[in-house]
C-alpha cells in the first residue's frame, strides 16, 4: 500500500490525465512542491511499479490507476461523511478529507459506506468510485454553452476551489438544483440565471464549471 504522500500523486496524476496528457510541472502546481520533489517521488512511483513515464509525460500503470481510484473512493466517502452527517459545509470539507482519506482502514470504510447508504457521489457531484474500481459516466455539459431558455439540473461543480463553492452555495447552486437560462450576452458576455425565482448575473468562466444536464436530456432518458 503506497505512502500518504505516493497516495496524494496518485490522485493528483489521476484527476489531471482526466483533462489530457500529465507533466511533472502539473503535478507541482497542483501540489504546491517543488520540481526536484516532484522528480524525486516520481522515481519512487515508478520503481513502485505505479507509473510510466512516455517520453516527459507522466501515466499511471493499471495497479497506479487502482490505488489512485481507491484514494479518491476514500476522500470523496469523506466529504459525504462531513457534509451530510456532521454537516460541515461543502467548501470547507476538502483538507479535512484529505486528512481522513488516509486515515480509513478498509473494515472502516466499509462501515461508513454502509452508514451513509452507499452514495454514488461526492457533496460537488463527482462520481464516487466502486469498491471494483469501476466509475460511472461522467455525463453533462458545462453551463456556459447552454443557450438562451434552457433548463438544466446541476451535475457537479468541476473547480472544488473554496471561495468558487462558497460563491455558488450562496446562489444556491448544488447539485440537483435546477437552474434556467434568462439571457445569454454576445462576444462571451455573463450569463443571466434563474436559480430559486432569484435571478443572478454569472460569468463565462464560472459558467464553465459547471456542469449540468440540460431538461431535453432528462426528458429523452425517462421516455
Amino acid at each position: 500500500m503506497p505512502s500518504a504522500t505516493l497516495e496524494e500523486y496518485l490522485e493528483t496524476i489521476y484527476k489531471l490525465a482526466e483533462r489530457g496528457d500529465v507533466r511533472p510541472t502539473q503535478i507541482a502546481e497542483e501540489l504546491g512542491v517543488s520540481g526536484p520533489t516532484v522528480t524525486a517521488t516520481l522515481k519512487r512511483l515508478k520503481t513502485q511499479g505505479y507509473i510510466t513515464r512516455p517520453g516527459t509525460a507522466v501515466a499511471l500503470t493499471s495497479a497506479g490507476t487502482k490505488a489512485a481510484l481507491d484514494i479518491i473512493r476514500r476522500h470523496r466517502l469523506a466529504e459525504r461523511f462531513l457534509v451530510d452527517t456532521l454537516g460541515i459545509p461543502w467548501e470547507d470539507v476538502h483538507e479535512d478529507a484529505c486528512l481522513l482519506e488516509h486515515a480509513l482502514s478498509p473494515r472502516v470504510q466499509e462501515a461508513l459506506e454502509r452508514f451513509l447508504d452507499n452514495p454514488s457521489e461526492c457533496p460537488h457531484g463527482h462520481p464516487i468510485p466502486a469498491a471494483d474500481g469501476t466509475v460511472a459516466d461522467r455525463m453533462g455539459e458545462p453551463l456556459s454553452e447552454q443557450a438562451s431558455e434552457c433548463e438544466a439540473a446541476v451535475l457537479r461543480v468541476e473547480d472544488e476551489d473554496e471561495d468558487l463553492l462558497t460563491y455558488l452555495a450562496s446562489l444556491g447552486m448544488f447539485p440537483g438544483t435546477t437552474v434556467k437560462v434568462c439571457d445569454v450576452a454576445p462576444f462571451k458576455g455573463p450569463m443571466m440565471v434563474e436559480v430559486g425565482g432569484s435571478r443572478y448575473a454569472l460569468g463565462r468562466d464560472i459558467a464553465s464549471k459547471i456542469v449540468v444536464e440540460p431538461r431535453r436530456r432528462r426528458e429523452r432518458r425517462r421516455g
